[in-house]
């Protein structure tokens, strides 16, 4: 009799070694029965969890470590950018006052040249002769009055004896009178004449810088009108003429009455500027006016704000943009720029949960300040929005949250522990030489 040991797992058939036909012997049926029970486990489910290799599936990776930041509201200022050009405080055109040729120039075109310096020389020569002639003129009318004033007190006694008539000594009197007119009016040409002498010499009006001199030595200058000679600008400190659409204001004015923002305190009228290149001015100025008119071709009001300028760097005229806080809103929000998505549905940040879930959710964000956005309205205190680590995400799974700073505060933080550390560093080392000299 003879065995047939015929796999019987189908799937496994083309892997089961062929099998010949043997003569049936009692051991030969044990060693069949032993490689079909083999089998018939082979085929049997495979075990939950285990790999097709036959070893455990790995683990399920770790969630990713997002920065974020927590929400907290607070009062925030809402700056805005304005446009405004550079205007010197105080400007004064020298002129000449009195007719003559021009001798000298006193100055350094471009320079800064301080209040009452000589700049200009004007030929004094017939200036000189005016003031000796209203001298003599001042001289003749004083001897005319002492004349006139003796004939009238000695017309008083004899008027009241009647020794003259009435008449001769109103005449007397009256011609005194005329000539204490005429001193007056001879110490007033005088007057004149030594104000033109001083004018000969013009000198500057107020400190500040020169431009250059718009006439030359030898002009005849002040013939009929009074020449222009020099521009005088005083530009420490330095007007900032801004210009704002009168719409914005009236928007800013109905925000504010309707409680939706808060008018700015007086410590918030700080301006700064902006300068073309993109730099910030380093020092702040203050708002001085809003106007009240507002321009019929452009439809804007203007404010004028003061800066300091000691080292000259602003020049009038520039084109500068002022940032500047007009009003402020109470429970809002500062956050990073990276962390607010805007796109044309609108503006949004990704909130993390307390499972780790992350959830788009929509914001209102208003102006920027000092790097950040402000938002106005969407969250709520306590939160946690997203600000790094957007490239790591792999799907919807849950991430882990931690604190995010700044790229340079860890910088700045490790710099500040060194220097501190360097000179707790160095003591010991200073100590060491004194102890060794002590122990000698």
């Amino acid at each position: 009799m003879y065995s047939n040991a015929a796999p019987a797992c189908p799937g496994r058939a083309a892997k089961a070694p062929h099998m010949k036909l043997r003569p049936y012997t009692p051991s030969g049926a044990a060693a069949g029965i032993a490689a079909l029970a083999l089998l018939l486990a082979g085929c049997g489910p495979s075990q939950p969890g285990a790999a097709p290799g036959g070893g455990a599936a790995p683990p399920p990776p770790p969630p990713v470590e997002v920065g974020v930041v927590t929400v907290q509201p607070a009062l925030v200022g809402l700056a805005t950018e304005l446009p405004g050009r550079t205007e010197a405080s105080r400007v004064a055109q020298v002129r000449a006052r009195v007719p003559g040729i021009l001798l000298k120039r006193q100055f350094r075109e471009g320079s800064d040249v301080r209040a009452g310096q000589p700049l200009f020389q004007i030929d004094a020569a017939p200036l000189q002769a005016a003031q000796a002639a209203a001298a003599a003129g001042l001289a003749r009318t004083e001897a005319n009055l002492a004349q006139a004033q003796a004939l009238a007190e000695r017309y008083r006694p004899l008027v009241e004896a009647k020794a003259i008539s009435q008449q001769e000594y109103v005449n007397a009197v009256a011609a005194y009178k005329l000539a204490q007119a005429d001193v007056a009016a001879g110490k007033a040409q005088q007057q004149v004449a030594q104000l033109n002498l001083g004018y000969a010499s013009v000198r500057a009006p107020i400190a500040g810088r020169i431009g250059r001199a718009l006439v030359t030595e030898g002009a005849l200058v002040g013939q009929g009108e009074a020449t222009q000679l020099a521009l005088i600008q005083q530009t420490d400190p330095m007007y900032v003429n801004i210009t704002q659409p009168v719409a914005d204001v009236l928007r800013l004015r109905s925000a504010i009455a309707a409680g939706n923002l808060r008018a700015a305190g007086a410590d918030a009228a700080a301006v700064r500027l902006l300068l073309d290149d993109g730099s910030v001015y380093p020092l702040p100025g203050k708002l001085l006016f809003s106007d009240l008119t507002v321009d019929p071709t452009s439809g804007q009001i203007t404010l004028r704000a003061e800066v300091p300028n000691p080292k000259g760097a602003l020049l009038p005229g520039m084109f500068v943009r002022a940032r500047l806080e007009q009003a402020a809103a109470a429970g809002a929000v500062l956050l990073p720029q990276q962390a607010v998505q805007r796109s044309g549905q609108g503006d949004s940040v990704l909130v993390v949960g307390a499972d780790g879930a992350l959830t788009t959710r929509p914001v209102r964000v208003g102006p920027g300040k000092d790097g950040q956005w402000v938002v106005l309205e969407g969250l709520k205190a306590g939160e946690q929005v997203m600000v790094d680590g957007f490239q790591k995400l792999r799907g919807p799974g849950p991430v882990k949250p931690v604190p995010w700073s700044p790229p340079g505060a860890a910088k700045a933080a490790a710099a500040s522990a060194s220097s501190a550390a360097k000179p707790a560093a160095s003591a010991p080392a200073a100590s060491a030489p004194a102890s060794a000299a002590s122990r000698s």
